[in-house]
Formats: C-alpha cells, sequence, structure tokens
C-alpha cells in the first residue's frame, strides 16, 4: 500500500481544487457523485477500446481516455473528503456513501476493462477480489477494531496501476495488456484481502 502512504503529501496539493469546488457551492456528496461519473466514463471507454460495443469500436485510442478517467476518479475521491474537512460536514454518512460510490466505481471500471477483452472469467476474479479487499478492510470495524488499511495493494495503487497500464497499453508476451492487468488484480485483490482477514484476526485473539 504504497500510496496510501503519501495520502497526507497528496492533500497537501488538493487547497486550490477544494477552493475552487467550495466556491462554485459543490458539497462532498456532489464531488463523490462526479467521481462516480469519471468511472463510469472510465468503464465505457474500456469496453469500446478493446472490442465492439453499441455498434463502435474496437477503438484502442480510448485506453488512454480511459487512463485519464481513472486519475480523475481517484482524484475527485481525494476532493470530496478534503472538502468536507473544509467546510466542517464530514460525518458517518458521507463516509458510507463515499465509500458505496467506490465499490460501484470499482466494479464499472474493472466490468468495462473485462468487456474489452471479453476475459469475463478474469474480470470476474478480479471484482471479486477487489470487493473483498474492501470488504475485509471495513469488516474488522463490525467486531471492534480499527479500519484494516493494510496488505499488498490498496485502493490508490489499484488505481494507478489500472491508470498506468491502460495509459501505455503496449502488448505483452502476445497478450493484452488488459488481460494481464486483470490477472494480477485478481491475484492482489485476493492476497490482500486474506492479508487483512489474518491481521484482524491476529488482533481478535
Amino acid at each position: 500500500m504504497t500510496l496510501d502512504r503519501l495520502r497526507p503529501l497528496a492533500e497537501r496539493g488538493l487547497d486550490p481544487f477544494v477552493g475552487a469546488a467550495d466556491r462554485v457551492g459543490l458539497s462532498p456528496d456532489g464531488v463523490s457523485v462526479v467521481a462516480i461519473g469519471f468511472a463510469v466514463l472510465a468503464g465505457g471507454a474500456y469496453a469500446v477500446a478493446g472490442t465492439e460495443l453499441w455498434g463502435i469500436g474496437p477503438v484502442p485510442a480510448l485506453y488512454p481516455v480511459g487512463a485519464a478517467f481513472v486519475f480523475l476518479n481517484g482524484w475527485m475521491d481525494l476532493v470530496d473528503g478534503a472538502l468536507a474537512r473544509r467546510q466542517g460536514v464530514d460525518s458517518v454518512s458521507g463516509d458510507l456513501l463515499d465509500h458505496v460510490l467506490d465499490r460501484y466505481a470499482d466494479i464499472v471500471v474493472i466490468a468495462g476493462l473485462a468487456a474489452g477483452v471479453e476475459a469475463y472469467l478474469l474480470g470476474f476474479l478480479a471484482v471479486t477480489g477487489v470487493l473483498m479487499t474492501s470488504y475485509l478492510g471495513t469488516q474488522a470495524q463490525a467486531v471492534g477494531l480499527d479500519r484494516v488499511y493494510g496488505g499488498l495493494v490498496g485502493r490508490a495503487d489499484r488505481l494507478a496501476i489500472i491508470g498506468t497500464v491502460t495509459a501505455l497499453s503496449p502488448a505483452v508476451a502476445g497478450y493484452s495488456p488488459v488481460g494481464w492487468l486483470l490477472g494480477f488484480l485478481a491475484a492482489v485483490g485476493h492476497l490482500t484481502a486474506l492479508q487483512r482477514f489474518s491481521a484482524a484476526m491476529g488482533a481478535l485473539e
């Protein structure tokens, strides 16, 4: 979880964006909705980039476009929390909404990747790994522990990896880089979930 440790550093660069969102009257929940909008656009771009959908495609040039939307989703995910703190409206309900929308964002991005290369089994394994990682992180709270963020790959790392791979999009060993990416997300997602489970069980003993 390299990038999650850098979150305080990233937040120092948020002030201009948080200030702009505040001045135009955006609420933190509104920023969260904008963030998932970028995720939906990313998923759609990835789906069309790799295969024919809706009568168009494949359009490989859309992979970097999808990558840009992924990075924007991650940036907006930082802005909403910082905006809530600036406006003094950070709350449990806002935290809940943020987490729900983040999970839907994860699903739609990975679904778009899988649809684009028609690798539905890998997509299933990747999305379940991502969801189990998040579930184990928050389930610890349900049993009286702090939220668990540890493990190999957190959400910030995952978005950075997805964005970087799809922006570059070279063929690797004859396979689509997206196929390799989905396999990676599946493996590290489930491994991270197991790491978080192990950490939570150890804390309960």
